[in-house]
């Protein structure tokens, strides 16, 4: 009886709990993000900070401007002007270069695999589903690649990892286990490298707790994100006179089309800048300038770390070879990856569900990065002794002051906390291509065969543009965003993609971007980020 009554206290809080996400999700889901605080938290991965900011006047005019500076907008970059190195190209970013999520967060590429296969098979068929993990696994390959060609691979710490799935309890692994053997049996080749390692057998191997119900791990990724993103924008800014960024730059408006001005006009506190394309690279800041994506892309905060091992934890048992997620049967996970550098830092993040489902809801909805939940910084800070075992994590480290860097990190275990603004998506998977009307909020400008005779004050503007709206797609606004905290392993393609679209190249993503990725009026309608909510906390 007494075994009754608690289960039955337990359901009714959880189901409190839900009231409560839920209550919050639909009083602040209409709310707009804003702009990007001035202010926001230091990130470890910024230090030290990119030399990278605005030189000379805001043009008139470009070919395309992207609004962000993160991975998803320097990937478009990369990838448009790769494909034509003539286009002229403006990237307008709110704060300094790269200071939203992408160097806020955890340097982990490790998409979902056989976490998700198995429900992207049932919603979408077996081909959109392969297809799909493809997508994701393609972005490690992609990094590195990059990273070689252009020399930096020392510079951002590249790397393919061990990924080790880490399951805290029973049953979740039983599950997890049963996803892998329908994914294993779907994508041989794909998941030859997974393999699930029982209980006491995994607590050796991976020098874990011995209260694990057991791991799953197979090749990953990893790199400093920060860095990786500005030297590629220094790299393009030297190489292309017609690529510019604009740092302190946001942009505050938008006005479509009209009679006098058939293209975009993109006002900053900097100037005006007419452009025949916009492309939307702000993820959680999204719906500021897309009001109809407010239900769509819902920001919410995360909280990141950076702490020092303890003594016993080798460095040679890490040493920045191998990458965790913690999965708390159902209360989130947490991820970790360590520097191969320096302290040998653990950067550590997650929480985040585990803080909703104790009531604590600030950072549902929220965009303000210029603090961190205290909750989360709690949880995060005392987990990681107990995940090791406290056997192999043994006394606390001293800090180091040879670090050499101007900024003076606490001391102790935990260096330094801050946060960054995730771009939680409605039904779970990115928003990437064109934005209808109906969804930009904001009359598309006219193809180039349907653009009226100029008069003489728009010369300019027409003569500018006739030539190279032939190298491109038909104007209009474009979108990348909406990773929901995989954002490594799904941006950089997602953005990728998007340029072979802008350049009218629809053919070269056929076999190799999903369709269920791509913006659409029907997906729009359909996807509820409440229902989507219920789904991941229940």
């Amino acid at each position: 009886m007494g075994n009754f009554i608690s289960r039955t206290k337990l359901v009714l809080r959880g189901a409190y709990y839900l009231n409560q996400v839920v209550g919050i999700l639909a009083e602040r889901v209409k709310e707009t993000p804003g702009f990007p605080v001035p202010n926001p938290t230091l990130s470890f991965w910024t230090v030290p900070k990119s030399e990278i900011s605005s030189g000379g006047p805001l043009p008139a005019h470009a070919d395309i401007v992207i609004i962000g500076s993160g991975i998803t907008g320097t990937s478009f970059a990369y990838n448009a002007l790769k494909l034509d190195g003539t286009l002229n190209i403006v990237m307008l970013e709110a704060r300094d270069v790269c200071s939203g999520a992408t160097g806020r967060n955890g340097g982990h590429v490790n998409p979902p695999l056989y976490h998700d296969y198995v429900e992207i098979k049932e919603k979408f068929g077996v081909d959109v589903a392969k297809k799909t993990i493809r997508f994701r696994l393609a972005h490690l390959q992609e990094f590195l690649t990059i990273a070689g060609l252009e020399n930096i691979m020392e510079l951002s710490q590249c790397r393919a990892v061990d990924n080790v799935d880490v399951y805290l309890t029973p049953e979740e692994y039983v599950d997890v286990k049963a996803a892998l053997e329908v994914w294993r049996t779907d994508m041989p080749e794909e998941a030859k490298s997974w393999v699930a390692v029982d209980g006491a057998l995994a607590s050796k191997m991976f020098g874990l707790s011995s209260e694990i119900a057991g791991c799953i791990h197979g090749e990953g990724g990893v790199m400093h994100p920060y860095r990786f993103v500005t030297a590629l924008q220094a790299k393009l800014l030297a190489r292309h006179s017609n690529f510019s960024i604009f740092t302190h730059s946001p942009c505050t408006a938008i006005a479509g089309s009209s009679p006098t001005n058939p293209f975009y006009t993109i006002t900053t506190p900097k100037g005006v800048i007419i452009s025949p394309h916009i492309i939307h690279a702000t993820n959680g800041w999204s719906s500021h300038l897309l009001e109809p994506m407010r239900e769509k892309i819902v920001p919410v905060r995360g909280t990141m770390s950076a702490q020092r091992p303890g003594t016993s934890l080798k460095t040679h048992t890490l040493n920045g070879m191998r990458s965790f997620v913690f999965n708390g049967g159902g209360t989130g996970y947490d991820y970790l990856t360590q520097l191969p550098t320096g302290e040998h830092e653990l950067m550590f993040g997650g929480g985040f569900l585990s803080n909703v489902m104790r009531g604590v809801s600030d950072d549902l909805c929220s965009a303000d990065d210029s603090k961190y939940s205290l909750v989360t910084a709690a949880h995060l800070s005392g987990n990681m002794p107990l995940l090791f075992g406290l056997d192999n994590w043994g006394r606390e480290l001293n800090s180091s002051t040879g670090s050499g860097d101007d900024v003076q990190w606490a001391e102790g275990r935990a260096k330094a906390f801050w946060s960054g603004v995730l771009g939680i998506s409605a039904d779970g998977h990115p928003w990437v291509g064109r934005l209808p009307r109906k969804i930009s909020g904001r009359r598309e400008p006219l193809a180039l065969s349907s653009l009226p005779r100029p008069r003489s004050s728009d010369k300019w503007t027409y003569e500018k543009f006739k030539d190279d709206l032939k190298r491109t797609a038909r104007p209009g606004e474009w979108i990348a965003a909406g990773y929901t905290g995989e954002g490594m392993p799904q941006a950089w393609m997602s953005a990728k993609a998007l340029a072979y679209m802008v350049l009218d190249r629809e053919d070269d993503v056929e076999s190799w971007f999903p369709e269920n990725l791509r913006v659409s009026e029907k997906r729009w309608k359909e996807a509820d980020v409440v229902d989507f909510v219920i789904g991941r906390l229940t």
